[in-house]
């Protein structure tokens, strides 16, 4: 018996850009343990598990050593997969079941547009002295939402040039750390790095999520409801931003760079991954 997996780049339509993900879509449930295993065996920022239910596709996302609420670069690689492969018409929108509620995925042209919920960033005057000292900056805003601690910098030279200490980011009591600032270019609005040592991902190379906390705080910033965005890891990622009510329209492009399959050993529970192609 064996289960297909795929590796697809997100937020990026050139191979070897974007943030990769690894997607499987399951035809019967797995238990939490195997999936957490693949997870850890693909190494990768996010490995999502899809399985049909009701009128869509229930969707988990797993980092290599957790499950995670919310994940957006995951979402979109599972889009495109299930058009790509047929299992959804490509003229309809999918429905994703999740620990975040139902997040839709639709088609725009070339792009991907997923419907997330908004994540504003709540200001915080205290926080924990690891943060400044394990970025080694100064900000001149530092927010939080349920998920991640947001600070926005005043120098997009400074933000490409950070080399935080992960030891120290990885003891804060939080998912991870937004770094941002505004774009000195006009080709976009602002900037982002995104750091998840306390989940094994040191820096994400693209983070959708992010971007449902970094649209409200920019919107409000900028005054304005629509954003071109770079995320400016060593890979790069770039997303286009809607916003509205409480909503978060993320928009992205995919490209699949692997096929495989995984060779599933029950009688001793080892998990073994095999490469076709």
């Amino acid at each position: 018996m064996t289960t297909p997996i795929y590796v697809v780049d997100a937020f990026t339509n050139q191979a070897f850009k974007g943030n990769p993900a690894a997607v499987s879509v399951l035809s019967t449930s797995q238990d939490d343990i195997w999936m957490q295993n693949v997870a850890t065996e693909m190494n990768l920022s996010e490995t999502a598990f899809l399985h049909p239910y009701q009128d869509g596709y229930s969707l988990r996302w797993f980092t290599p050593n957790t499950e995670v609420d919310l994940c957006g670069h995951a979402t979109l690689a599972s889009a495109h997969i299930l058009w790509e492969l047929g299992h959804m018409n490509s003229e309809q929108p999918i429905k994703f079941y999740t620990k975040s509620g139902i997040l839709t995925a639709s088609k725009s042209g070339e792009w991907i547009e997923l419907d997330f919920p908004s994540e504003q960033p709540k200001q915080e005057n205290i926080y924990p002295n690891e943060l400044i000292d394990g970025l080694g900056i100064q900000p001149i805003y530092v927010g939080r939402n349920r998920f991640d601690y947001l600070i926005e910098i005043d120098s997009e030279q400074m933000l490409r040039e950070l080399n935080p200490n992960f030891s120290l980011l990885e003891q804060i009591d939080t998912r991870g750390i937004i770094v941002t600032s505004k774009s000195t270019s006009n080709e976009y609005d602002f900037i982002s790095r995104c750091f998840f040592p306390a989940v094994r991902v040191n820096e994400d190379p693209v983070t959708g999520s992010a971007h449902c906390c970094l649209g409200p705080y920019w919107q409000e910033k900028l005054n304005k409801n629509e954003f071109l965005a770079y995320q400016a890891s060593k890979r790069g990622g770039i997303l286009k931003i809607k916003l509205h009510n409480d909503r978060v329209f993320l928009l992205g492009q995919a490209i699949t760079i692997l096929r495989s399959e995984l060779l599933n050993y029950y009688s001793n529970r080892l998990y073994k991954l095999f490469i076709f192609s």
